[in-house]
């Protein structure tokens, strides 16, 4: 199973002089990410795969993460991430985008944009209410529950609140090309995250069938 780490640069469009066909891009600036530790399920009860990303100065990580990277042969890094069902890797090597073939089915998974407080219109996608003969219902969310029975509100609920800010994995997507010289993955379709936002790519299990 293939996976890396690396930073969301942005959306642009891919022309194909031959079909004329035009594919919506991401751009992801991915690896190379060094091999930190790695898990077994036999020891650690699952198997996963600790890398890094983001090559820091040393003053700029606490003394654990730093000695955590120098016990396994690993330069300071800012970001560490642990890929859950890798297998195959070896401690101190290195993961690039060379992994990826164009054409392999992938998951992306980030932090979604953050948008602050929002109401249930724009939040959960909920109509309007009338406009006219007085009606002051215009955005508000309507009934929440019964009043004599249960006498509260259910958990669950649909209200207004935050929106955005999760994390979040975008399925389905495709490598469109593979850049190895800098190190990018350009993937058809949007991924999770702003600009400049760490992002985990993995490889999509195939599904029974398919």
């Amino acid at each position: 199973m293939k996976g890396i780490v690396g930073k969301k640069l942005g959306m642009t469009q891919v022309f194909d002089e031959e079909t004329g066909q035009v594919t919506p891009v991401t751009v992801i600036e991915a690896g190379p990410c060094p091999v930190v530790s790695v898990k077994e399920a036999a020891v650690d009860g699952y198997d996963a795969v600790q890398v890094a990303y983001g090559e820091v100065a040393e003053h700029r990580l606490s003394k654990p993460k730093l000695g955590h990277l120098k016990k396994n042969g690993v330069t300071p890094h800012r970001h560490l991430l642990e890929l859950r069902g890798l297998t195959g890797a070896t401690e101190g090597e290195s993961v690039t985008v060379e992994s990826f073939e164009p054409g392999d089915r992938v998951k992306v998974s980030g932090v979604s944009i953050g948008k602050g407080f929002a109401g249930t219109i724009k939040r959960h996608n909920f109509s309007r209410g009338p406009t006219s003969h007085g009606s002051h219902n215009v955005r508000k969310p309507g009934s929440v529950g019964a009043s004599a029975t249960p006498s509260r509100v259910f958990k669950g609920v649909k209200m207004a609140g935050r929106l955005g800010g999760k994390r979040v994995t975008q399925v389905g997507l495709t490598v469109h090309s593979v850049d190895p010289e800098q190190n990018l993955l350009l993937l058809k379709g949007a991924v999770p995250g702003p600009k400049n936002g760490i992002v985990e790519v993995r490889e999509e299990a195939k599904r029974a069938g398919a």
